[in-house]
Order: structure tokens, then C-alpha cells, then sequence
């Protein structure tokens, strides 16, 4: 379940720890039998020299109602050292996160509200009430945090230009 790319028989016996390919090619018929006995959501498929583990076409639909659109969290060295920013000063200024970063952040914070990572959580009370920008749920879950405060210590990362 855990593999994005079809494994070979051989890899799959490495990895469960059985005797050869032959030995998991069995226990994958087996497997894809059993699925499509119980009318399975799943099915083991044979793909280009290897194995995987898919989602039956019928599903397809109710699988695109829980993805979604845009749904990625793919992020650029910009955008993760924005979200540092973020996570680390929050809750904070779109102003303060430019002068942290030294560049201008707009599109960078638009970018991770659409991905559900950054929300405005206030406004500060200086003039023209500028948003206040904080991390989401989702983004405590995408990073397997129990609480912001399980973020690692600042001090726990090596300073710009010292060798470690």
C-alpha cells in the first residue's frame, strides 16, 4: 500500500520476508482472489514487470468527492520556508513574514491557504488591521504533529553558515 510504483514479486518477498518470487506470486493470487471474492474496493493488479495494490474503477467517483480539486502538498523551498516562517511565529503578519524572508510572500500565502495549511486566524490591532496568518489542522496531520509545540526547537537546527 505504501509503494507509488509497481514492485516486482522478488521485492515483495524481500520486504514480507518469504523465501523467493515464486513464494509472494502465489500469495498474490491468492490475495487478488480473496478481493475479487468479497467484491473488494481493491484489486492487485500486474503492472509494467511488477505488482500493486489499486482501487477498483467503480470507486473512482466516490474517491474524487474525498480529493479535493488542487489538492496537493507539494511545496517549493519558498513555500516550505514560508510555512517555517509561519509555524514558528505565528500567529503573524504578512509584513513580518516579508521582512523575515526578505522578499514579498502574497502568492506564497495564497498558495498555502489553498492547500489548507495556513488560515488567517485574526486581525493585529495596528493600522489597517493587518490578517493575522496561523497553521491549520491539516497541517499538524500532513507533518504527524500532536501540537504546534511539538515543532522542533529552533535552536535544534545548525545557524546559516556554520559547519556542523
Amino acid at each position: 500500500m505504501m509503494a507509488d510504483e509497481p514492485l516486482t514479486s522478488r521485492r515483495i518477498a524481500e520486504v514480507a520476508g518469504l523465501d523467493d518470487g515464486h513464494h509472494s506470486r502465489r500469495l498474490l493470487d491468492e490475495l487478488r482472489q480473496r478481493y475479487e471474492a468479497d467484491a473488494s474496493a481493491f484489486q492487485v493488479e500486474e503492472i509494467a514487470g511488477g505488482f500493486q495494490l489499486l482501487t477498483r474503477s467503480r470507486c473512482h467517483a466516490a474517491l474524487l468527492r474525498l480529493r479535493r480539486a488542487g489538492y496537493d502538498l507539494r511545496l517549493s523551498s519558498a513555500g516550505m520556508e514560508t510555512l517555517a516562517v509561519i509555524a514558528y511565529k505565528q500567529p503573524i503578519m504578512r509584513a513580518e513574514i516579508e521582512k523575515i524572508r526578505g522578499v514579498a510572500c502574497s502568492e506564497l500565502i495564497r498558495v498555502l491557504m489553498e492547500k489548507g495549511l495556513v488560515r488567517v486566524t485574526g486581525r493585529h490591532d495596528s493600522l489597517g488591521r493587518p490578517q493575522l496568518f496561523g497553521t491549520t489542522k491539516k497541517f499538524l496531520q500532513h507533518f504527524g504533529l500532536n501540537a504546534i509545540g511539538d515543532l522542533p526547537a529552533v535552536d535544534a537546527f545548525p545557524s546559516p553558515g556554520k559547519k556542523s
